[in-house]
């Protein structure tokens, strides 16, 4: 008589274990089990240079500046301009985004802005460069236990507290996305 009582036990047993196993899938705390293995910051510049560009508009609606204009009596097929008015090709001169100069580094450095070198021509003439919008990037790198990684982005504050080997919980999308804004600490 042992003998069946002892399966039922096993049985129980193992469907408690499964039980519990399905409701710590289900209710348990989200995400994946990460470690945050790297930090690293980027600061990016966008360098502009001033070029020639042509253009086409109503001879009165030129931006400042324009040269080599040719014109002609044109209807406005907007229907805003009832009679025909002169229409014109030009050349003007356009600040256009050229390269991007980049500086990179990770906590052993300090985040610095990129100085690149500029191009001056004469005042008025093509080929100068300026310094155009700015971005700065501050990354930590977190690995799961498969060596699946994710890159995130945090702010400045938030990436000098982080140090490698803190454990985190992320959730992830099934396309493999993970969603930072909602990583929390983990001890597991």
């Amino acid at each position: 008589m042992r003998l069946p009582r002892l399966r039922v036990l096993v049985l129980v047993a193992m469907i408690v274990a499964s039980l519990a196993t399905v409701g710590w899938w289900i209710f348990g705390p989200p995400g994946v089990f990460v470690e945050l293995t790297r930090r690293s910051w980027r600061m990016e510049i966008v360098v502009e240079r001033l070029k020639p560009e042509t253009g086409s508009d109503w001879c009165d609606e030129l931006p400042p500046g324009a040269y080599d204009i040719s014109r002609r009596v044109a209807a406005d097929p907007t229907g805003r301009r009832a009679e025909p008015a002169e229409h014109c090709r030009y050349t003007a001169l356009v600040w256009r985004r050229q390269w991007i100069a980049r500086s990179e580094g990770g906590p052993e450095t300090t985040p610095d802005w990129p100085r690149p070198p500029l191009r001056v021509a004469p005042p008025g003439q093509p080929g100068s460069e300026r310094l155009g919008r700015r971005e700065a990037y501050y990354e930590i790198e977190l690995r799961d236990r498969k060596d699946s990684t994710w890159t995130c982005r945090v702010d400045l504050e938030r990436w000098k507290q982080l140090r490698p080997g803190m454990r985190f919980r992320v959730p992830v999308d099934r396309f493999g996305t993970a969603d930072c804004p909602r990583m929390y600490p983990s001890e597991l």
